[in-house]
């Protein structure tokens, strides 16, 4: 493969040009402001005003100069004004001893002086311009947002030195490697592929969950196939002047043209590369052309000797332009998944290595805790736990930490300002009591319990029922959305069962039970009345909306109902869950299985 060298480009921006140009409009203020001080201590006396001030005796001397008049008050004061000149005049001045003189018109002296107030005006402007250009360049020489650079790409470059990164620092995305192995051997051995007749590929569009690690993967494709790494972000095409962006696209390819064999990486390519609507205002007008312009650009690949590989990288894939998509564009998919229990063990193995960890710390239990944390989750979850150890005076972080770092991520932070009284305190562990209560009683359908807590956490809850995952589960049944949504309806039931009310506490879970039984009559088709139709909102009748409305409500009622049914057969046992949570507050689920005389089942508990 070859190679280009790469020359450093030169900058003498930064502090040095700051102060220069500082000091260049501090000298012209000045200049300008020793030019204009004699005007403006200067007053201006209509003709009869000026003659009751010689009336007056209050004029010291007069310098007359056709009809103009330049004098001193007594007091002074300077003034001007503009006379008839008068012979009459002159025996006024006379008669009241102003001493006056006569003075030549100077016509080449006031015509320098207006030269010289535009020249300085000129160069104040050409400095403040020069200044604005200056340090709108970016370290690597590109013009990012200078007033003479607004068209040209904000794009960093990566030379291959400094790319540290390759797939082996890339913890767990082990089937997204391994595509992208095939990307790597492209731009090593290009003629290998075009001696077959084989096309290159053009685009990789990158898609997952935020956290995933998509950018980290890009990077490491250039640091495999060490070629340089020109990144961007989808935003930084985005202007309001129109045909800024489609020129920033532009100077981007001329750049990868450049440095090919290369690759491209447009971040949150969303952000330019969604559906175009066609509504002709100015800003999706100004959208619109900057992605024509990135397809006219990837089009013009086929005529580029050197591999020029774009990637991008997204998690809203749906909303893309199918232009972008098709096959000679962005015709390689990738789907960058959260990681699975093995590659959270990777992962977690890798920050580890940069905290102190006690011996009781167990990767494997962390890794089997975590499930759906996503890479930047994971980093987000260990220095919690580090932030915990240190202010609670330990060296090292132990399990302990991170027991109480993973309750902050799924419960949130304990509010200690907010106090609730007696009633407040009774109607909130019966709420939660209820949502415990049907969780356990249908054990064999969700998921084990974990904890609960009638204390106020952030987000305005003034409690949790908290339940984790035992395993990855990939399929779920109607039984176990079902009993989801019963557990949801377990906290009114118990507040009308037990206290006869009705709260704004079961807002959220009325939210979240809408919207699963939503998901099963529109999406899954798991409904008796529409049958197995999937429905789009976007299309549905006004009657089709109607059923689904009346059949949601059907659904969350059936269940509210054998909710309330359960909690009146276990009364007994709603009532020793609530009276632990007034006296502890918060309860682990071992101590509610052993309050109720039952065996607890396995669950995934760190200490």
């Amino acid at each position: 493969m070859s190679k280009k060298p790469f020359k450093k480009p030169s900058f003498s921006g930064g502090p040095k040009a700051l102060l220069a140009g500082i000091f260049i409009m501090v000298v012209l203020l000045f200049a300008l402001s020793q030019l204009t001080d004699y005007a403006r201590n200067m007053s201006d006396f209509t003709y009869k005003q000026f003659l009751d001030k010689v009336r007056a005796d209050e004029v010291k001397s007069v310098v007359i100069n056709g009809q103009q008049v330049e004098g001193i008050l007594k007091d002074d004061k300077k003034f001007q004004a503009t006379v008839a000149q008068r012979d009459a005049d002159f025996d006024l001045l006379e008669k009241h001893g102003v001493d006056y003189s006569i003075a030549t018109p100077n016509v080449a002296s006031n015509f320098w002086y207006i030269m010289l107030l535009i020249l300085i005006l000129t160069l104040l402007g050409l400095a403040s311009a020069w200044y604005i250009n200056r340090q709108g360049k970016n370290n690597n020489g590109q013009g990012g947002g200078g007033l003479f650079n607004m068209g040209k790409s904000r794009a960093k470059i990566f030379m291959p030195n400094t790319i540290k990164e390759k797939f082996s620092s890339v913890a767990g995305a082990h089937e997204a490697k391994e595509e992208l192995m095939d990307v790597v051997d492209f731009l090593k051995n290009p003629g290998k592929y075009r001696k077959i007749g084989a096309q290159i590929t053009r685009g990789v569009l990158l898609q997952g969950e935020p956290g995933t690690g998509k950018t980290l993967l890009a990077r490491a494709v250039a640091g495999e196939a060490q070629c340089p790494f020109i990144s961007v972000s989808g935003s930084d095409f985005v202007e309001v002047f129109v045909g800024v962006g489609a020129s920033r696209v532009r100077d981007l390819f001329a750049q990868a043209k450049r440095n090919a064999p290369c690759i491209v990486f447009i971040d949150e390519i969303d952000a330019v590369g969604r559906q175009r609507s066609g509504g002709g205002n100015g800003g999706s007008d100004e959208r619109e052309q900057t992605l024509n312009q990135l397809l006219t650009e990837m089009d013009g690949f086929e005529i580029n000797e050197e591999p020029i590989i774009v990637m991008a990288a997204t998690n809203r894939a749906d909303v893309l332009d199918k232009a972008l998509l098709r096959p000679g564009r962005f015709d390689r998919i990738i789907t960058v998944p959260v990681p699975d229990l093995i590659s959270r063990e990777e992962i977690l193995n890798v920050h580890l290595k940069k905290v102190k960890i006690a011996p009781d710390v167990n990767v494997k239990k962390l890794a089997r805790a975590t499930i759906g944390y996503t890479g930047a989750d994971l980093a987000n979850f260990i220095n919690t736990a580090a932030i915990l150890a240190t202010k609670a005076g330990l060296e090292k972080i132990t399990m302990a930490q991170f027991e109480e770092a993973r309750d902050v991520k799924m419960m949130g932070s304990h509010v200690k300002t907010l106090i609730m009284n007696d009633e407040e305190k009774k109607i909130t562990a019966y709420h939660e009591g209820g949502h415990t209560l049907i969780n356990i009683l249908m054990s064999d359908l969700t998921h084990p319990l974990h904890k609960v807590t009638i204390t106020p956490r952030s987000g305005g809850s003034l409690g949790v029922t908290c339940m984790l995952p035992e395993r990855e589960k990939h399929l779920k049944t109607k039984e176990e959305f079902l009993a989801d949504i019963r557990v949801s309806m377990g906290g009114r039931a118990a507040e009308m069962l037990a206290c006869n009310v009705m709260t704004a506490g079961a807002g959220s879970d009325f939210h979240g039970a809408s919207r699963l039984a939503y998901n099963m009559i529109t999406r899954m088709g798991m409904s008796q009345v529409l049958g197995m139709a999937i429905y789009d909102s976007s299309y549905m009748s006004d009657e089709t909306r109607t059923k689904v409305d009346i059949e949601i409500a059907k659904v969350l009622e059936e269940e509210y109902q054998k909710a309330y049914q359960m909690l009146v057969d276990n009364r007994d046992k709603l009532d020793i869950i609530a009276q632990l949570l007034l006296e502890k507050e918060v309860l682990e689920a071992e101590e509610i299985y052993t309050a109720l005389g039952m065996q607890a089942p396995e669950v995934t508990k760190l200490v």
